[in-house]
This record gives structure tokens, C-alpha cells and sequence, in this order.
């Protein structure tokens, strides 16, 4: 099944792409784990996904011993909570897909500076307006995104949303519109220590939308896997 899926998926991408007059190849896929077990996931490694990404540190701590990730990239792309930054760092992201406050990219440097490490980020924005969801306002974002290029082991290399959960293909679309507006302003500024390299928006219900409208990294959970299971 995983691999149908996955084979579904790709055309689904390919299909995209075509109709706006993208290069399929220019997309990143990350399958999302959550809640799904180690076979699983490499399962779906096998078969060709090459980035898997997590939503929290606690329960991809316990299957990594177990996840075939040679190769392959791992993504944090949760909410980043400050007393959990250590552990991440361990886990060696590729990618963390979701700060959005000073403060902790400012406690994640620290942690890095330690180590003598690096890490690559994105900046997550609220396109939504919803209060449910985090990510900094646009409105902020030029100014998190200046005093964040100040830390020297931290670096941006783009902007990640998700987008507002409705039936409405317009609302979606411009949520995803907007971030790539932001995106592209802020590569037009050149700014130190700023890569805007990739934009992370699209998940199942709503990739192809986000392909159209420029991203070039996707996360796709439950149209790989199937329904999530949540432990009672």
C-alpha cells in the first residue's frame, strides 16, 4: 500500500507541476512519521522517499534506533519547545522547519556554539491569522528574520506555513500566495546569513495547491501512510 501511495503521489507532484510549468525534480519530498511505527517508515525509505520528518522530538527519539536513516534526511518540523533543544540537536535535523520566536533561536545557538555545530532553519509564519496555529505575524517577520541572521551557528534558508485548514482552495492558495510573496522579498534583500533556499508549505490535503504557488518542499503524511494512530 505504502508503496501505491508513494508511486500516487509522485504523478499527483508531476501533474502539478505541469500545469504551472515546474520542474518536478525541484521538489523536495518529506514524509511525515508521526505516530507511525519504525517498519513503517522504512517501509516507505525503501521505496524511494529520501526525507522523513517528525513532529516530536520525545517519539522520534524512540524510533530512530530503529529507522534505516542512512542516506536519508531527517526534518524536525514541530513545535520547537526551548527545554527540548539539546535532545534535538542529538537527533542531527537536516532541517528544523519551525522557529519562530528570537528566543529560541537565540537558546538553539547558544546550544550549538557548545557543540561547535551548525543548524539550518526555517522561519515559520502564521499565514492564516488563526490563533490556533503558530508562527510569527508577517508583519514581524522582516524584523525576526534580521535579528535571527545575527547569531552566528544558526542559519535561514527559508520559510515554512501551513496553511489555513478550510475546504476553500482560494483561502488556501492565499495563505500559500502570501508566503511566497514574503519569501521572494526577502531574497531580493540579500541579506547576511539569509539563504532563501526553500519554501515549506503543502501537506496532503493541500500540496498540489502549494506546488502551484511556488513551494518547493512538501510534507505528506497521511495520503503516504494512511490515517495516524494515537495511542488512548
Amino acid at each position: 500500500m505504502i508503496q501505491d501511495n508513494i508511486e500516487r503521489v509522485y504523478k499527483q507532484i508531476e501533474e502539478a507541476c505541469k500545469r504551472v510549468g515546474r520542474d518536478p525534480d525541484d521538489i523536495k519530498l518529506i514524509a511525515v512519521t508521526k505516530t507511525h511505527s519504525a517498519a513503517k517508515i522504512n517501509e516507505a525509505l525503501s521505496f524511494g522517499i529520501k526525507s522523513f520528518g517528525e513532529n516530536k522530538i520525545q517519539e522520534i527519539e524512540e524510533k530512530m534506533p530503529d529507522i534505516n536513516r542512512q542516506g536519508k534526511e531527517f526534518h524536525f518540523i514541530g513545535h520547537l519547545q526551548s527545554n527540548k533543544i539539546n535532545k534535538l540537536i542529538e537527533l542531527e535535523p537536516v532541517l528544523i522547519h519551525s522557529i519562530e520566536k528570537y528566543s529560541t533561536a537565540e537558546r538553539l545557538n547558544k546550544s550549538l556554539l557548545r557543540r561547535g555545530l551548525t543548524q539550518d532553519v526555517l522561519i515559520e509564519v502564521n499565514t492564516s491569522g488563526e490563533k490556533s496555529k503558530n508562527g510569527v505575524d508577517p508583519d514581524d517577520l522582516n524584523d525576526l528574520i534580521k535579528m535571527i541572521s545575527e547569531l552566528s551557528n544558526v542559519h535561514i534558508r527559508g520559510l515554512m506555513t501551513i496553511g489555513t485548514l478550510t475546504d476553500d482552495s482560494d483561502e488556501i492558495r492565499r495563505c500559500f500566495r502570501q508566503l511566497r510573496d514574503l519569501f521572494q522579498a526577502l531574497k531580493a534583500q540579500s541579506i547576511d546569513n539569509v539563504e532563501m533556499k526553500y519554501l515549506s508549505m503543502g501537506m496532503s490535503g493541500d500540496f498540489e495547491i502549494a506546488i502551484e504557488e511556488g513551494s518547493n518542499l512538501i510534507r505528506l503524511g497521511s495520503i503516504i501512510f494512511g490515517q495516524r494512530h494515537y495511542e488512548k
